[in-house]
């Protein structure tokens, strides 16, 4: 009895820290919302409180501003299409690199994994360079392009710890039955790494949505904004406009919540599984 008072204790305890915890990372969520229907003067004179008067307004007018619709589809776009690239590329690349550890793929594979650690600012001016060079700036392929690079090492590490743990067996007795590898690697190799899918596209996705640095530095027509770059027009140099910025700020991150509430159980499946071996 006493064993199992200490336990409910316990458990109760953890309970009450996990709550705390969710109430804390809930808190910009509070503020980013009851100041998305506030005027701007009740904004900045009282940013905790209750709206006096709810302005949905704001909403409407911040739609408008960014033209959402078009900041939403070229949003898409660039997550969509580098997402699909990414999740092939690495795939099959971890593939050949797990199943043919020949010593140039043993290298490129350490320089992949070298290659994360490398702040993006210290290469943001021969990216520009390069960019400008193969007339790949102000360009949707271009940042596609760059995501895919960017993306890359980490989406390669991933799948190439899950590879790991695929059965060779199960290679084997597809081959004898007539495969050929392409035909392994996309009717059985590929169904068993769909936890790891999930999960990269999940990763990359919540990363390409929220990113800003990257399309300011290759986009500069309006009309190929992204919802960061579009929510951003509202901080100028010496005027912020917090009852336009906030509301659009709600808009583009809903999406991203959406997709992510659906999703979010695999990405503990996919990255455990992919970091039993290697």
């Amino acid at each position: 009895m006493d064993v199992q008072s200490k336990y409910s204790a316990r458990t109760l305890i953890l309970e009450i820290i996990v709550i705390l915890l969710g109430l804390v990372f809930l808190i910009p969520f509070y503020f980013l919302i009851i100041n998305s229907v506030k005027s701007f003067g009740d904004i900045l004179s009282n940013s905790a409180s209750w709206p006096q008067q709810f302005v949905w307004s704001n909403y409407v007018d911040a739609w408008k501003a960014i033209d959402f619709p078009s900041a939403l589809k070229n949003s898409l776009i660039v997550t969509i299409v580098s997402n699909l690239l990414l999740v092939l590329i690495s795939a099959m690349a971890a593939y050949q690199m797990v199943r043919h550890p020949s010593r140039f793929n043993r290298i490129l594979y350490f320089v992949l994994v070298a290659a994360m650690v490398i702040p993006f600012q210290s290469i943001m001016l021969p990216l520009m360079e390069m960019a400008s060079a193969y007339r790949l700036s102000n360009s949707m392929l271009g940042l596609i392009v760059s995501y895919l690079g960017f993306g890359a090492p980490l989406s390669i590490f991933l799948f190439h710890g899950f590879v790991k743990n695929v059965p060779l067996e199960i290679e084997q007795a597809a081959r004898v039955d007539g495969s050929n590898r392409y035909g392994v690697f996309f009717r059985i190799v590929c169904p068993l790494m769909m936890p790891m899918f999930v999960t990269v596209i999940i990763l990359n996705t919540l990363w390409i949505w929220n990113d800003y640095l990257l399309p300011s530095l290759m986009l500069s027509s309006p009309e190929m904004r992204t919802i960061p770059l579009a929510t951003y027009s509202f901080f100028g140099q010496y005027t912020k406009q917090w009852d336009m910025a906030l509301p659009a700020l709600v808009l583009g991150i809903t999406p991203i919540i959406i997709f992510f509430l659906f999703l979010q159980r695999y990405i503990i499946q996919g990255i455990t599984a992919g970091s039993v071996k290697g």
